[in-house]
């Protein structure tokens, strides 16, 4: 079995965090999209995304390939039909293709393999609504489907192994919490009657933290001093968290080391966010909040109350910047400055309420290489390459 995670036209909902990655490499609960399907299958994964992030993420071929839908996540019975498909076989729900069961002896063009919805020859099998389907279906369900994932991921990532043994002096209330070994727990809280608790290898929660789950730390990771933090959360690697935060998913590599609030929001890699950071994720008049469309290139309803902030990768914010409800903040962008900015901004904007320039490659380029270093990873041709494509391509929306 070879698995291929394609990228479908609802691709443009998830931007800023998939200018930077396949919507399979996201991470929501646990594990990435691609780790979850890997897991799974017990089959290698590969990506059908966007010709510039090929070189990055590579498409894979193989005599027998299973091509998923990157947005839908592996629950038991979506799996199960996936298992039984055979060649030419496809998976629906409703006009959204879930999987496919394509062969390739070499004899599929790249232009085939581009449309490869036209060798779907077998059977069509529709799944109804009451199936136990897992859909994402923009960057706003990373933190609304966390919840769901993060428990799925738990019980499949503890099951038949032993945790370590909660160090003395941290308060456990429950009992569905795993630690990994290496971790660090220093007179914490730690309740897990709302959901589990996942703490990560070489991890570190610092005296004072409170937490309710659902909420999963990951390897390399840090809690700082008197953090409160409500589930459903999750801290990627190699990330530090302090102040308080609410429903967050953080891909990793990203910094909130201060107080100041941060709630349902999704935050890509190489993020800062400087002390005292706020951002505000219900209205006062408590309406639907709006934000950003990339597809409409305007400002939409979300039907959502409860909506923080999407932030691309090696995005930053000054110190006590004030962030608006459903703010979106491009790639590469730098944040700061009194008042509250606007709700969109450009990948590459260097300023905030007062006006802002374009941050340009070369700038950009020595501050990353920079951040990059102090985790011991190069920036390299490859990232260059990916990121001044998203320069230019995100221009249009910088002027």
């Amino acid at each position: 079995m070879n698995i291929i995670l394609f990228d479908d036209d609802k691709y443009i909902d998830f931007l800023p965090l998939v200018y930077t990655r396949p919507i399979g490499a996201l991470r929501c609960g646990i594990f990435t999209i691609n780790e979850k399907w890997e897991k799974a299958l017990n089959a290698p994964v590969s990506f059908f995304t966007k010709p510039y992030l090929e070189p990055k993420f590579p498409q894979v071929w193989a005599e027998d390939n299973y091509l998923i839908n990157a947005r839908f996540l592996p629950s038991g019975e979506t799996v199960q039909y996936i298992e039984k498909l055979e060649f030419g076989d496809s998976l629906w729900q409703g006009d959204d293709l879930i999987a496919a069961r394509i062969k390739d002896e070499g004899s599929l063009s790249r232009e085939d393999k581009n449309n490869f919805y036209q060798n779907l020859l077998g059977n069509k099998i529709k799944l109804s609504n009451e199936n136990d389907v897992i859909e994402l279906k923009s960057v706003w369900d990373l933190f609304l489907k966390n919840d769901v994932a993060l428990r799925l991921d738990f019980k499949s990532l503890t099951k038949d192994k032993v945790s370590q043994r909660t160090p003395e002096g941290v308060n456990i209330i429950g009992s569905e919490i795993f630690i990994e070994k290496g971790a660090v727990l220093t007179f914490a809280t730690l309740n897990t009657t709302t959901g589990p608790i996942y703490i990560g290898k070489d991890t570190v929660v610092m005296e004072g933290a409170t937490i309710r789950g659902p909420f999963a730390l990951l390897d390399h990771s840090q809690v700082k001093m008197g953090a409160k933090v409500y589930g459903a959360t999750t801290v990627g690697p190699h990330s530090k968290i302090g102040g308080e935060l609410n429903n967050v998913v953080m891909q990793g590599y990203s910094n909130k080391n201060h107080d100041g609030f941060l709630g349902n929001a999704v935050l890509g890699e190489w993020c800062n966010l400087g002390a005292d950071t706020n951002n505000s994720n219900l209205k006062n008049n408590y309406t639907n909040i709006k934000t950003w469309s990339y597809k409409k290139n305007g400002f939409a309803d979300t039907g959502l109350q409860f909506c923080g902030l999407a932030m691309g990768d090696h995005s930053k914010t000054g110190i006590n910047t004030m962030l608006n409800t459903g703010t979106v903040i491009g790639v590469g962008c730098n944040v700061f400055g009194a008042g509250y900015p606007r709700t969109f901004i450009p990948s590459f904007s260097w300023g905030g309420s007062g006006g802002r320039m374009v941050h340009k490659p070369n700038k950009f380029f020595e501050t990353a290489e920079i951040v990059l270093q102090r985790r011991g990873i190069a920036l390299d041709d490859i990232e260059k390459v990916i990121l001044s494509y998203i320069y230019k391509e995100t221009e249009k929306y910088r002027t």
